[in-house]
């Protein structure tokens, strides 16, 4: 069994070297091994020397801020053509235990209708959103136990978020999308639906894979037993308007490829509102849907963006 971990890194490479070591560390049974391929979306010189200490890393260089999918997916391509059996995307910045690699063997995911598996996901200690949790909750804070698609208005929302963890999740359940941060998938299965769509560029593009995969007829669930913890990412803002810009583009973009057509005339129409009456990161982000601009669109590709969800 070959199993291909893939992670992005924009300028983080602390985070990339601490995955990568976490990872290096999990025990495996006598039958696997797994690849760890790091692909660097800043290019840094420093992190391809600094990974040469690790066996299973394998440095990837991007030729520069490509965004989460197409980082993703330069990993995909290469993980592929190396002949891994399962492939996980994963965060450099997330904790990872030991027995990871273990429970991913467990898991549903060797099942032939199983498509994609995620995991129980918690904000690593310290950074949880809120700060009302007692000090014994800490590190037990929920980020992701599950997605829902809102197809009525097209939104995706993770369940269970900011809830302490009491077992509330503990059963193997069906789940709308597995998200980007922690994505366990056959190889068998990306080849035959594809790799990320890259006009998305960052947020959806987890969502959009998932809808394909669903429509092939597999099912997506999520194994509880499997734990990371995420030291989730604030360089994008939520409110910023990077976050404003991407959600607004991509949300059209992924209800008019899958949503009813009564949910499609009504995005249309708020589109058109949006135009209007938008923020200015939504103006242009609606302009560029409706041009078809996607990808970094009209976004300054300068701004510091992590290839990370």
């Amino acid at each position: 069994m070959k199993i291909a971990f893939i992670t992005v890194g924009f300028h983080s490479d602390e985070d990339t070297l601490e995955v990568v070591a976490q990872l290096e560390a999990n025990t495996l049974p006598s039958d696997t091994e797994i690849f760890i391929y790091c692909v660097d979306n800043s290019q840094s010189e420093s992190l391809q020397k600094r990974l040469t200490r690790f066996k299973q890393a394998i440095y990837l260089a991007s030729p520069g801020n490509i965004g989460f999918a197409a980082g993703n997916n330069l990993g995909l391509k290469r993980a592929l053509h190396d002949g891994a059996d399962l492939i996980v995307l994963i965060n450099n910045d997330t904790v990872v235990p030991k027995d990871l690699v273990k429970n991913i063997l467990a898991s549903p995911i060797t099942e032939e209708k199983v498509g994609v598996v995620g995991g129980l996901i918690y904000f690593a200690k310290g950074f949880e959103f809120k700060a009302h949790y007692r000090a014994a909750d800490l590190g037990k804070v929920i980020w992701y136990a599950g997605g829902h698609h809102d197809w009525n208005n097209v939104y995706a929302s993770h369940v269970g978020v900011d809830e302490v963890d009491h077992g509330q999740y503990d059963k193997v359940s069906d789940t709308d999308f597995v998200t980007g941060c922690l994505f366990i998938v056959r190889a068998s299965v990306l080849k035959e639906v594809g790799l990320f769509d890259e006009r998305y560029c960052l947020y959806f593009e987890d969502s959009d894979l998932c809808a394909r995969i669903k429509k092939a007829g597999y099912r997506l669930v999520v194994d509880p037993k499997i734990k990371i913890g995420h030291k989730v990412a604030q360089s994008s803002g939520i409110g910023s308007p990077l976050n404003d810009y991407f959600l607004t583009r991509n949300r059209f973009l992924f209800g008019m490829s899958y949503a009813s057509f009564r949910t499609k005339f009504a995005l249309f129409r708020e589109a058109l509102k949006k135009l209007f009456i938008g923020t200015p990161a939504q103006k242009i982000a609606t302009r560029d849907f409706l041009l078809g601009n996607y990808g970094w669109g009209s976004w300054n590709k300068k701004v510091s963006v992590p290839g990370k969800k």
